[in-house]
């Protein structure tokens, strides 16, 4: 069997007495599709966490190619493939749209401290390669004409977009996206839908969202894993996961 991209092994995380997700398993192969979907308060982004650093599980394994990020800082998890975006946007506000791509490059640059002091031949190579693959990203979400204003100046949905390509600009294997629909008009969520799998077929990684748009995820996502309360209560295609009783229950809150 090839091995998963992403592989979670009974991953639990507590906070004192509150068990906010518990006994999580399942994994993500490579130019996987994923939603990870459940009510407000189910342990999804605390899920996103673990995975990406941010909090240790307190049980459990989180695996990358089959090597474990459980001891890993999110800097180096990041530097290992795995990119994410938050629900509320976090761009570098004040900074321009390209220097918000350029940024997120610094996990893979190859120059050293003295070679950017002393403005190096490799320095001034690798910032110029930097500067055209930043605009080259920019162009893919139509964004180059927009290079130099500075991101808080950029419409709603601009950001959405800057912040998807500064995670891409890290050059992720994986890439998480936590409600990229939120505050989007439906002509906005269809853009997006193009756009998150331009991304996948474009990069070739795979994608898991967070998201509480169902239209959008049932259109989308080639697997779906549902959460409550903490716990993995479903997963499969759209038709099963929409007629799962469990879901449907978690959902609207009545046994059927």
């Amino acid at each position: 069997m090839t091995q998963p991209l992403l592989d979670l092994k009974n991953v639990t995380m507590r906070f004192g007495g509150l068990t906010a997700v518990k006994d999580v398993s399942f994994s993500v192969n490579k130019t996987d599709l994923v939603a990870v979907i459940g009510p407000n308060g189910a342990g999804k982004t605390t899920l996103f966490n673990m995975i990406t650093g941010i909090y240790t599980p307190s049980e459990g394994q989180v695996l990358l190619d089959g090597l474990s990020l459980n001891d890993k800082q999110a800097s180096d998890i990041t530097s290992l493939g795995i990119a994410r975006t938050f629900q509320n946007i976090r761009l570098f506000n004040n900074l321009s749209v390209i220097d918000n791509i350029k940024i997120a490059r610094h996990t893979r640059i190859q120059y050293s401290f003295l070679d950017g002091i002393f403005k190096t031949k490799k320095y001034r190579n690798e910032e110029k390669l930097i500067e055209e693959e930043s605009l080259k990203l920019l162009a893919l979400f139509n964004l180059d004409s927009k290079k130099d204003l500075l991101a808080k100046n950029l419409p709603y949905g601009a950001q959405r977009k800057l912040e998807m390509a500064r995670a891409l600009a890290t050059k992720p294997k994986l890439l998480l996206l936590d409600e990229p629909a939120a505050g989007m008009n439906p002509t906005e969520t269809k853009e997006l839908s193009e756009l998150i799998h331009f991304i996948r077929d474009q990069f070739q990684i795979a994608v898991i969202l967070i998201e509480h748009d169902m239209r959008l995820v049932m259109e989308i996502a080639e697997k779906i894993f549902v959460l409550d309360y903490g716990n993995l209560i479903a997963s499969g295609n759209a038709f099963n996961v929409q007629n799962n009783p469990k879901v449907i229950e978690a959902y609207l809150g009545a046994e059927i």
